[in-house]
């Protein structure tokens, strides 16, 4: 049957860990490739060669020596660099060192051209390789007009005839906004503006709503993200446009990474353990405790946030609680990086409060898995979260989430019901301090009764989180938009 043919997926995204990350973007795109090789598919990827990319580190071949990229009327020139991930899964990267040999990764002014010239630069190195997708699939505003593209420029280019897009928004509020200039660079000008309807946006180019307008499937990274940006609370002015092509919108749950996070057999923690030896969890936290330089005490609950220090991650929330909950006596363990007046709230915080409150302004993916592996309770009290992957981790490594109830934390996260005995976190609705509070002060007064929070420990160690149901999945819509691109509608 046609339908159980292995397709040709090429993946497009301006981060692929491990080559480059600056956020859940990249661990994602360097996931779902992984595991649909393993359901029998074809895939390749196609990122740019940032100068942060070493070439002996990661053994770079170069694929072309150069291939010819239109930018509006001028012609530059790019060669094609390769490496791999997984089972000899390709990784192209297009080097072009005016647009990509620079300190950072996202940032300036000029960002619109480097995104269009890496992806007119990976559509045409596929046509040097002679290797036509079936499907390409679009990460995020970088690649959104590449939809757009295959609906124009290439619509009638026999090399991409039978290709479908998929698109897929990581996070909405990221949309790539620039001047008209960037139709022209992008050949696409002819086509002018495509929101007259919203006043925001009418004078505008707007790459991810072109994207979303153009897909011949459009996803998200939850199913309920789905679900709540067709709303004017999270559709950040483009929920007209989404509600109007809800039926090639899914929902898809990101999966995780449970190879190299995983209790069972972990060279990061002091000791590994699992469900069947949760006793050995102390030993971590222990552990966690003397590094954090916290008195080493089992008894006292240790809650932690492993987050950008930003207000879409409910920190504006903490600063108003933190010192009613450290007055519980409890200990707070944060790790990540973000706004300068979190770092001084949270450095002012642990000179005040040094026996209870532990600070690592940094990222350290060794020490996130010890704080998965020895804190009691992770918080997540976001705005919104599209997916959230870390309430997923946390779950696997017994430790009990507290989030609230919005996107990707609503559709893996139950409230525990202490009548039915359900649920696998604690869980509040809107976005207000002391409803968060509450759902803290729920967790700390089941937590001295250990036969229950093991329960509770147990159903999140015991969820199905991985990438392959996942990528089921993204097949399934990868076999939609074909039907959808093959029929015209």
């Amino acid at each position: 049957m046609q339908s159980e043919q292995p397709l040709k997926v090429l993946i497009l995204a301006a981060e692929i860990e491990p080559f480059v990350k600056v956020g859940g973007l990249a661990e994602i795109v360097g996931a779902l490739p992984k595991a649909l090789q393993a359901l029998g598919h074809d895939v390749r990827l196609v990122m740019p060669r940032y100068r942060q990319v070493d070439t002996n580190h990661f053994q770079l071949t170069t694929t072309l020596d150069t291939i010819s990229v239109p930018m509006g009327n001028f012609q530059v020139s790019a060669c094609v660099r390769q490496a791999e991930i997984g089972n000899h899964i390709p990784v192209y990267m297009i080097d072009a060192p005016r647009f990509f040999d620079r300190e950072n990764i996202y940032g300036y002014t000029d960002d619109g051209e480097r995104f269009i010239l890496f992806c007119r630069a990976a559509l045409e190195a596929m046509r040097a390789l002679d290797w036509s997708p079936d499907i390409v699939h679009c990460n995020d505003w970088h690649t959104g007009i590449v939809p757009n593209w295959l609906h124009t420029i290439y619509r009638d280019d026999a090399f991409y005839s039978n290709t479908a897009s998929v698109y897929t928004i990581h996070n909405l509020a990221y949309q790539g906004i620039f001047g008209y200039r960037l139709l022209e660079v992008a050949g696409v000008a002819a086509n002018g503006f495509v929101y007259p309807q919203i006043a925001e946006l009418a004078n505008v180019v707007d790459i991810m709503g072109r994207g979303i307008l153009f897909a011949d499937a459009v996803t998200t990274v939850s199913e309920r993200y789905a679900q709540e940006i067709l709303t004017p609370t999270f559709g950040e002015k483009l929920d007209h446009m989404l509600r109007s092509r809800r039926d090639r919108l899914f929902g898809i749950l990101n999966g995780v990474d449970y190879v190299t996070n995983n209790p069972t057999e972990n060279s990061f923690i002091q000791t590994p353990y699992g469900a069947e030896s949760l006793d050995k969890r102390a030993e971590n936290k222990a552990a966690l405790q003397e590094q954090a330089h916290l008195p080493v005490r089992s008894e006292v609950p240790m809650l932690a946030m492993i987050s950008r220090l930003a207000d879409q991650k409910g920190f504006d929330l903490l600063a108003q609680i933190i010192h009613p909950l450290l007055a519980q006596g409890v200990q707070f363990v944060l790790l990540g990086v973000g706004d300068q007046h979190y770092h001084e709230m949270f450095q002012n915080l642990a000179a005040r409060y040094p026996e209870q409150v532990a600070i690592f302004l940094t990222f350290n993916t060794e020490l996130a898995q010890r704080i998965y592996a020895g804190a009691d309770m992770l918080l997540m009290p976001s705005r919104f979260e599209p997916c959230g992957t870390n309430q997923m981790y946390a779950m696997h490594y017994g430790c009990v989430p507290i989030v609230r109830h919005v996107g990707g934390l609503a559709d893996t996260v139950q409230e525990y019901n202490p009548h039915s005995s359900e649920g696998n976190g604690f869980v509040f609705n809107n976005y207000d301090p002391w409803e968060f509070f509450a759902a803290i002060v729920r967790a700390l007064a089941l937590y001295p009764f250990k036969d229950i929070w093991r329960s509770l420990q147990l159903r999140g160690m015991e969820a199905d989180h991985s990438w392959h149901s996942s990528a089921l999945r993204y097949v399934e819509v990868y076999r939609n938009s074909l039907a959808y691109h093959h029929t015209g509608k």
